[in-house]
């Protein structure tokens, strides 16, 4: 996975810096493209490897590490790339997943002052919530720390993520629900349930990938969606759902679930994955006073394009547009990349 692809080597320096938050794909492809201009760039995260959740996340058999390491090896080694790990960027406070691995913490308005300009890359790193309850029952994870903690245990950067679970349920059909539940079955879970409140045309990952799923020995359960979980002594041991059917579309365009009353039924498990979406961690919050112009209520980032407002701080990827597949990523990089090359140009 080459991020210089634009050039054979280095070129002469600009003289100008710019700084990256976030060694994501997005994050990395941004660097690529501006080391390729000339730009001296510096890459700062938080985790102990570059990557994001294409190292962290996303199982090896869809996304071996090395692919990733090899091209993060080329920025480093033939184009000068600095990469700062361990090292959270930030303004304002937020807990979010991989905070763990933070040996140090950067103030984001001296990073400003010090670069040129600025990339936010930091992506999505908190799980949407269920929103029922017993969700904070123990058993209950979220499919983004199901899978960060996997990955770490295989590259040596933790201990044994999970003990094996006897009877696993995984909430959605995202890439993550897809993945989440293969891997359940990997680590020797005797039953993988896989729910969905639409059908599987709806499946947001594709028929394919749920098929594939049912193949391996997964069970499909589709227009069902959670309304409690049951808890013994702080444990899941069930999951109780209730049947939907279709209506209109909905905002998204989909068909919208509609609950069927009195269609209530419970499955039995020891370990339930909700899988339902990822949520945008900039590396800033409403308490910090220079950027909470650029953030709505809900903590997401503003702005027309890449650019946020008049400032020399740009942002690109799944920070700006919600979780998206690696390709949408690398290209969103590339776009804002351009932009910030027009910038620090003054064209």
């Amino acid at each position: 996975m080459r991020f210089t692809f634009l050039c054979k080597s280095k070129p002469s320096s600009t003289g100008k810096r710019v700084a990256i938050i976030g060694a994501g794909i997005a994050g990395l492809s941004v660097a690529g493209y501006l080391a390729c201009k000339g730009f001296e760039v510096d890459v700062y995260d938080k985790q102990p490897v570059a990557g994001g959740l294409a190292a962290l996340a996303i199982p090896s058999y869809r996304i071996p590490y090395t692919n990733v390491a090899e091209g993060v090896e080329d920025l480093t080694k033939n184009f000068g790339v600095k990469l700062y790990l361990n090292t959270k960027v930030m303004c304002g406070e937020r807990h979010d997943e991989g905070d763990d691995f933070v040996k140090q913490v950067a103030d984001l308005r001296n990073i400003v002052k010090e670069y040129d300009a600025v990339v936010i890359t930091t992506g999505t790193w908190r799980s949407r919530k269920l929103g029922v309850l017993g969700e904070d029952a123990k058993g209950v994870v979220d499919a983004l720390t199901f899978l960060y903690r996997l990955r770490l245990a295989e590259q040596g950067l933790a201990r044994e993520a999970w003990p094996k679970p006897r009877s696993v349920i995984v909430v959605g059909a995202g890439l993550s629900a897809i993945d989440a539940a293969e891997e359940a079955l990997r680590i020797g879970a005797e039953k993988v349930f896989l729910v969905y409140r639409r059908t599987k045309k709806e499946a947001p990952a594709g028929e394919y990938y749920v098929d594939d799923l049912i193949a391996k020995g997964v069970k499909w359960i589709e227009l069902a969606a959670p309304t409690k979980i049951v808890v013994e002594n702080g444990f899941v041991r069930a999951v109780e759902f209730q049947r939907m059917r279709l209506g209109p579309p909905d905002k998204t365009g989909r068909p919208a679930p509609i609950p069927i009353p009195g269609s209530e039924f419970t499955i039995e498990a020891d370990m339930v994955i909700p899988a339902v979406g990822e949520i945008s961690t900039p590396p800033f919050t409403h308490e910090c006073a220079e950027f909470k112009q650029f953030l709505n209520e809900k903590g997401y980032i503003v702005s027309k394009g890449y650019r946020l407002g008049n400032t020399n701080v740009f942002a690109a990827g799944d920070v700006l547009t919600g979780p998206t597949k690696l390709g949408d990523a690398c290209k969103h990089g590339l776009y804002a990349a351009r932009d910030v090359e027009r910038f620090l140009r003054g064209v």
